[in-house]
Formats: C-alpha cells, sequence, structure tokens
C-alpha cells in the first residue's frame, strides 16, 4: 500500500509541476519569427552590419533573419523588393536599415508605408531616420503632408547629426517591456541625430547625451567657443496608422562596434520581440520564441 500511495504522490506532483506536453511540444515546434533585414546605401559598413545583427538577432531568439542588402553605396540606393505591392508577405516584422535620402519618389515610398499601415511591425535603426525625404524637411513637417509620410511612420524627425564622439544612453522609462532591467550605457563614437519633431503617437524611451566640441569654424569666431552638451531622443516606440502598428526606433548605430556591441543587439531584439507582441514584462522573449 505505501507503494501505491508512493507512486500516486509522484504522479499527482508531476502533473501540478509539470508543463502539459503539449505545451512542451508546442514551445519546441514554434515557427521561427521570419524578419526581413533591409540595409544598404550611404555612408556605412553594410556587409558587416548585416552580418553582425543577423548572427546576434538569431543567437537571441527563435528566429530567421533574411537580409536583402543593397550594393550601392550611395544616398539613392533603391531595392527591388519595394518594387512589388505585396513585398512584405511572408515576414512577420521589417527591419529597416537603409540609407537613402536621395530616394523621393513618392509612389515607391507609400508602397514602402502600405505594408505598415496594414499591421506589418517594423524595427527602423540609425539611418533609417534619414531616409526617403523631400521638399522642406528641415523643417517641422505637417501631418498628412506628401513629405511627413516616412516621418510619421517613425514618430521623430530627424534632420541631421554633430560630430562622432561617445554618447551617454539613459533610459529615462524604465518599466517598458522593452527596457525592463536595462542599464544605461556609453557608447564609443557616435552620432546624436537631432529631433526637429516629435509626433504625438510615439513614447520616448531613451535619452543620449554628448559632448560637442567647438567646430573650427566656431573656433575662428571665438577661440574662447566652449564644448556643448546636446541632448536627443534616441529611442521609442510608435504607433502607426489605422491600425497602430507598432514601430520600434532607434538612432544609434552608425559603426561596426556600436552593432556589434551585446547592449545594443538586446535592444534591437526587443524592439523586434515588442512590435511583433512576442515580449514579456519582464523584456524576455515569449516561450515559442525564447532561445
Amino acid at each position: 500500500m505505501k507503494t501505491i500511495f508512493s507512486a500516486c504522490c509522484a504522479l499527482l506532483a508531476l502533473c501540478l509541476f509539470s508543463p502539459p506536453v503539449h505545451a512542451q511540444q508546442d514551445a519546441a515546434a514554434a515557427k521561427p519569427l521570419q524578419v526581413v533585414l533591409i540595409a544598404g546605401g550611404c555612408c556605412h559598413d553594410y556587409a558587416t552590419q548585416t552580418k553582425l545583427l543577423k548572427a546576434g538577432i538569431e543567437a537571441r531568439m527563435n528566429a530567421v533573419v533574411t537580409v536583402v542588402l543593397s550594393p550601392s553605396n550611395k544616398t539613392n540606393a533603391r531595392f527591388d523588393i519595394y518594387e512589388s505591392d505585396d513585398w512584405a508577405d511572408g515576414y512577420d516584422v521589417v527591419l529597416h536599415d537603409e540609407c537613402s535620402a536621395s530616394v523621393m519618389e513618392e509612389k515607391y515610398v507609400k508602397r514602402i508605408l502600405a505594408a505598415h499601415r496594414k499591421g506589418v511591425p517594423a524595427v527602423n535603426i540609425h539611418c533609417a531616420m534619414h531616409s526617403y525625404r523631400w521638399g522642406n524637411f528641415r523643417q517641422p513637417v505637417e501631418l498628412g503632408a506628401a513629405n511627413a509620410g516616412w516621418y510619421e511612420m517613425l514618430g521623430v524627425q530627424s534632420t541631421g547629426h554633430g560630430p562622432q564622439s561617445p554618447i551617454d544612453v539613459q533610459y529615462s522609462v524604465a518599466d517598458h517591456p522593452i527596457t525592463k532591467g536595462l542599464e544605461d550605457w556609453t557608447t564609443i563614437n557616435e552620432e546624436l541625430y537631432n529631433n526637429i519633431r516629435v509626433f504625438g503617437s510615439s513614447t520616448p524611451l531613451a535619452t543620449g547625451q554628448q559632448l560637442v566640441q567647438p567646430r573650427k569654424n566656431e573656433l575662428k569666431k571665438n577661440p574662447n567657443a566652449k564644448p556643448r552638451q546636446a541632448n536627443a531622443v534616441v529611442a521609442w516606440t510608435n504607433e502607426y496608422g489605422p491600425n497602430k502598428t507598432k514601430i520600434f526606433c532607434t538612432t544609434l548605430g552608425h559603426n561596426n562596434d556600436t552593432v556589434g556591441d551585446d547592449r545594443y543587439l538586446d535592444l534591437i531584439t526587443r524592439g523586434l520581440l515588442w512590435t511583433t507582441g512576442n515580449l514579456t514584462a519582464d523584456g524576455k522573449p515569449t516561450a515559442a520564441f525564447a532561445k
């Protein structure tokens, strides 16, 4: 009788404290998140950075990153993938890392944005913030204007940056799933992008502070010119379009050492998980996408 009782107790404990077999099977059989990384254009080592991003993201979560890399190193870089209305079909989230400031064809840009308006999430990094702009873009754009579409998707309008020097990154919203538990850090030499406009649909998550040394022309005018402190939002979320599509952006990511930094890759991975609804409140991947 004691043997039978002990066996029953063991079986009961197994049922109570072990996850159901079908749940274990579901997690093991979960399809990886399909990420398309679109990169290329001016001013960056995209050949290296796409490798760093792909390896870093796939090491952190159950995902397959498909790289679409333009061979162009010009600001007029275009991507064949965008020539089709269904360009985002088959992907769960788009990682925009292009630098195409001189691409001004409204029809082309609207085709990109249409996928996001329909609900395809996006993560935008660094020079994606300075792409697809025309008209008087150095002034705050008007909502609904032809040249406002890309900025409305991003949630912040940026038009330029200062010299390269370290940026002190401070997470201003500590309890958001993307930033939960992340510690403030200082980058290597990086570019601090300005904020011309922060749209009401966006939520800033991190700010950057950078000590900017006087430029040569400033010193000519004033030999006693002092360094100044520049401040800007460097990471944020946005809700875009009628479906309130989830968007995450960071302006960080100019240099390879930054893109390959674990702290940076953690941030990008969390952004991808959050935009697709697969990030827990404590900043972890849901079971299906955990590594």
